[in-house]
């Protein structure tokens, strides 16, 4: 089976008013939505023509890394991930199950027209250039750049070029992904301007997320959700990795508009708070880590590209050594799929 767009959502709840919604665009855009579950789950799934994949389905699909990873967890996704490619998907667009897909949500390209482009390295708060200077910022920002990001909006220039990016991210509406401080200090609901989109490439760093996230497959590798860290960080460390994988594939990351909105599930704003720490302390030091390596040049060397991160930020106490256990599953499972593809492609 071979499928033009899937899906990847996790979720313990039943099914919820945007998951819906999001079905029915896919079944629009001939897309298959895949439900990754948890130990805790929905008594029921009746979502027509959509793949759940319980936690006892999960242990039956051959991939090492269902074994390893733990339950109760966000990066059960992985397990969706690896669905997915398995059954060929062309395009993987993650999100979450509070998230409603707007009247203008389509399926991106993998190339890239019209994007805005920014002069400057560094950290770049992408959410000023949606917002006509703002006073906001992604969930995953340095706390210590946010007054010069929001004081020192570069002008952007339109390339005249289609760009390269086989990782997207779109911005989302009423509440969008920030961090716990600005909720408990500004939070209300949010839109978003209708700007072009921006697009980041080499020694430009901004926190990207799972909420609104369109994959290819040469950037599939970098989708790897890692178990060892804090929840609130999991996707925003994956972001990093990922930013700079693609500096050495000659790609970028890009962020649109909004194209969802969300009716965010109910948190404790302080418990997000305390899981966010470990990012406001080290979310700096994992950019300048990765920055600091030398990796191969390429879209052949993501995977290995991928293990040295890992290996970098294990050997700095970022994740435990118990993060690259998985890493190594997740690669094989990967390796494994391909190895499949090859076969089944010759058959």
């Amino acid at each position: 089976m071979t499928l033009s767009l899937a899906a990847v959502v996790t979720t313990i709840q039943e099914p919820t008013a945007a998951v819906r919604a999001l079905n029915e665009k896919l079944s629009n855009a001939e897309g298959v939505l895949i439900i990754a579950g948890d130990r805790k789950g929905p008594s029921a799934w009746d979502v027509p023509k959509s793949q759940f994949l319980s936690l006892a389905d999960q242990l039956t699909l051959g991939f090492a890394l269902a074994q390893h990873l733990p339950v109760g967890h966000y990066a059960r996704k992985n397990i969706g991930y690896l669905y997915a490619m398995r059954q060929g998907a062309a395009c993987i667009y993650e999100t979450d199950d509070d998230n409603a897909p707007l009247p203008r949500w389509r399926v991106r390209s993998l190339k890239v027209s019209g994007a805005r482009c920014v002069d400057s390295d560094g950290w770049v708060n992408v959410y000023p250039y949606f917002t006509g200077k703002q006073k906001i910022w992604p969930r995953g920002f340095p706390l210590e750049c946010i007054h010069s990001s929001l004081s020192d909006v570069r002008p952007a220039t339109v390339s005249a070029e289609p760009l390269n990016s086989p990782i997207q991210q779109g911005l989302v509406n009423g509440s969008p992904d920030v961090d716990a401080i600005w909720r408990l200090t500004q939070d209300r609901f949010f839109e978003f301007d209708m700007e072009a989109p921006l697009f980041l490439g080499e020694g430009q760093w901004c926190p990207f997320n799972t909420q609104s996230t369109w994959w290819w497959p040469v950037a599939y590798p970098l989708m790897y959700v890692p178990s060892y860290c804090s929840f609130r960080m999991c996707d925003i460390w994956k972001s990093f990795i990922a930013q700079r994988c693609l500096w050495a594939m000659d790609a970028g990351v890009t962020f649109h508009p909004p194209e969802v909105v969300q009716d965010r599930n109910e948190h404790n704003l302080m418990k997000d708070f305390a899981d966010e720490v470990p990012g406001y302390l080290k979310n700096t030091q994992i950019a300048e880590i990765l920055q600091a390596l030398e990796l191969d040049i390429g879209c052949d060397a993501v995977g290995e590209n991928l293990l040295r991160c890992y290996d970098a930020l294990i050997a700095a106490d970022i994740f435990p050594q118990e993060e690259g256990t998985l890493v190594k599953a997740w690669l094989s499972d990967l390796s494994s799929i391909r190895q499949d593809s090859l076969i089944s492609s010759d058959s």
